[in-house]
């Protein structure tokens, strides 16, 4: 059975890491491919998981605007807006007091990296929110090594083998003080400002820091998101497990992953419910 690409648990393909200077496909066929797992991507708040999802050859191919062609930043930082930055992005989100979201890219030969850009990131709504919470950094990994620059590279690599990114692209969240990773998230091809929006607030909540804000605003409703996560991760870990075991595709294996996408749905609608609050 073939496992693919490490990313987020239900989302769609990540374009595989191979050469490290700009990571080229590595299209790989699952056996038991499926739609999203789940509705959204926010539950890996913890620890990513081997996922299974359609293996599709639609980098290089695809063709929409991405970062690369509009440019990104590369000296400074300003909240809600993309930077090469790494340093300056890091200072600033001590400084303000919020988190951070670092794209790791191939901008102008991920396909699905450039749809995200498209359908996600360009987009008003996401502008907006992003405006007045998070710090946003651009790590790249393009073909056309004028994109980013010379001093930029070595750092790139060593972040990417940091946050163990196994393709792009993969967005990971770092809490407020900048440096702890609390979540990661992925891309989708239905995917809108609003859903990411959703995800992005979960990894927040379901963070140390998040939990610890809930409890003191909620503090009779705190031991219910704790157990509402749990059961996410519980459901995670045996999906991970039976996963392990390499199963074939069969009519009785087919059943068994069915459940496990209700289960995990119904886990991860309990603990949505704790955003609204």
């Amino acid at each position: 059975m073939c496992l693919g690409a490490m990313g987020p648990l239900g989302g769609e393909p990540i374009e595989k890491v191979g050469k490290s200077d700009h990571g080229g496909m590595s299209p790989c066929t699952t056996p038991l491919a499926t739609e999203a797992v789940t509705k959204s991507n926010w539950s890996i708040h913890m620890k990513p998981i081997l996922s299974l999802f359609h293996a599709i050859a639609f980098g290089c191919l695809f063709t929409l605007p991405s970062m690369a062609e509009e440019g990104v930043p590369t000296k400074g930082a300003k909240v809600g807006q993309w930077t090469q930055d790494y340093d300056a992005a890091i200072k600033l989100a001590g400084e303000k007091k919020l988190p951070v979201l670092l794209n790791f890219t191939g901008s102008d030969w991920c396909g699905w990296c450039k749809l995200m850009d498209k359908e996600v990131f360009a987009k008003d709504e996401w502008k907006k929110y992003a405006a007045e919470n998070v710090v946003l950094v651009t790590l790249d990994f393009p073909q056309d090594k004028t994109i980013v620059p010379e001093d930029f590279v070595a750092r790139n690599q060593e972040l990417q083998k940091e946050f163990e990114v196994q393709g792009y692209p993969t967005y990971i969240v770092l809490d407020r003080d900048g440096k702890t990773k609390i979540g990661q998230l992925g891309a989708g091809r239905g995917k809108t400002p609003s859903s990411f929006i959703d995800e992005f607030k979960m990894v927040l909540l379901t963070s140390p820091s998040g939990i610890e804000a809930f409890g003191k605003e909620h503090p009779e409703k705190v031991d219910d998101l704790k157990a509402a996560l749990a059961g996410v991760d519980k459901v995670k870990e045996e999906l991970t497990k039976w996963i392990g075991t390499q199963p074939e595709q069969n009519e009785e294996n087919n059943k068994i992953y069915a459940d496990f996408q209700k289960r995990l749905t119904e886990a991860n609608e309990k603990l949505a419910a704790f955003g609204d609050l």
